[in-house]
């Protein structure tokens, strides 16, 4: 959807709505043709990618009053705009910040966007249709270069895909500073002043409970206040998958890892099921294996429950412009679910030695999701 705006006295054409942006982005030629000094420019600390995953080059960015209108109604608001140094289609786009910021509505259908001004009423842009098709067109001829900037590199490069990934992992921007709480060690940034750190260490003391670094550590969720049902199509006869063969190294990797679920009393030995699958294995970046269960025809006997996920984009722009961001790792979290007693010996899986069905919720189980949830 390409509408026009009013910033710096000029009415700027060819602006993109992108609901898939979580920035506004101006673009370094559109920059200059506005006049705006360099020196106007904030530095910006962040990183940028395009949809691909290759790093996009910010020069920086700044705060423009910008206006829209539709001939009868006005709305003006300071934007926020990262400017990129890529050659593009289009002039400027405006990312999800703005339009949560200007209470937005796009409607590609109808290929409008409708916000309220500040006097109530509601301001109706329409999309110009024919500049949306040449801004597409001259798009696809520069597809190829959109953004001046290093790409990830290749299998032809001699990398292989697990070397790529490390190159491409994102370091701590930070040193850490490890602290022994409670017989544990955790690590906290520097950045962070002397007193935060204090205050963080205050609270992980008060809470170390809530910590888990091994499965035993881990006492689950009550069974009467939530377990994990299998809603099954009676109509669907049980399927006993065909054992596979591995090679010489996945044997004992999958002994190893049915020991650990043993251990920890996740999962169970079993004789004569009705279900029964393979086992299977995956590579790690790490070169680590994990073990998961082929669950594919116990998945088509159940009915998808189409419980609504959080939006992930809803999540992201909640959390823009916070000062600090704690990111919890749930670890283990579905095998802290129990599974419902009946419906244990549906999920059992093959090893060279014995069977074994989960007593907790596994992953890989089409309505998991949901139950975690």
């Amino acid at each position: 959807m390409v509408i026009s705006l009013i910033t710096v006295g000029r009415r700027v054409c060819h602006v993109l709505v992108d609901q898939g942006s979580s920035a506004d982005v101006m673009f370094l030629t559109t920059f200059n043709r506005l006049q705006l000094s360099m020196d106007q420019l904030k530095p910006y600390a962040g990183r940028s990618y395009r949809f691909t995953g290759n790093k996009v080059e910010v020069r920086g960015y700044i705060e423009l009053s910008t206006t829209f209108t539709d001939n009868l109604s006005s709305h003006t608001s300071k934007i926020r705009y990262l400017v990129i140094n890529a050659p593009s289609a289009y002039n400027i786009l405006l990312g999800r910040l703005a339009l949560n910021k200007l209470k937005a509505v796009p409607s590609t259908r109808h290929m409008k966007v409708k916000f309220p001004s500040l006097e109530g009423a509601v301001i109706t842009i329409k999309s110009d249709q024919e500049k949306a098709k040449r801004c597409y067109k001259n798009s696809l001829k520069t597809r190829g270069g959109i953004f001046s900037v290093t790409s990830r590199p290749s299998k032809e490069d001699g990398m292989t895909r697990e070397e790529i990934v490390r190159e491409n992992r994102p370091e701590p921007a930070e040193g850490v500073e490890e602290r022994e709480i409670g017989r544990k060690v955790f690590k906290l940034g520097k950045s962070l002043s002397i007193e935060l750190r204090d205050r963080i260490s205050e609270v992980i003391t008060r809470h170390l409970d809530a910590f888990a670094w091994s499965a035993a550590d881990m006492p689950g969720i009550d069974p009467d206040f939530l377990c994990h049902r299998l809603t099954m199509d009676l109509s669907v006869w049980p399927v006993r998958q065909r054992r596979r063969k591995f090679n010489e190294e996945k044997p004992q990797v999958i002994r190893e890892e049915t020991t650990k679920l043993l251990k920890a009393g996740h999962i169970r030995e079993i004789q004569y099921p009705e279900w029964l699958a393979n086992v299977v294995l995956v590579k790690k970046a790490n070169r680590k294996w994990i073990m998961c269960v082929d669950f594919t025809d116990l998945n088509k006997a159940c009915p998808k429950d189409s419980y609504p996920l959080p939006s992930i984009d809803a999540l992201v722009d909640n959390t823009s412009g916070c000062r600090l961001l704690s990111f919890l790792d749930a670890f283990s979290g579905y095998n802290q679910i129990i599974m419902h007693p009946r419906d244990e010996s549906k999920t059992t899986f093959m090893t060279e030695s014995s069977c074994y069905c989960y007593k907790t919720m596994p992953f890989g189980l089409k309505n998991a999701g949901a139950t975690y949830q």
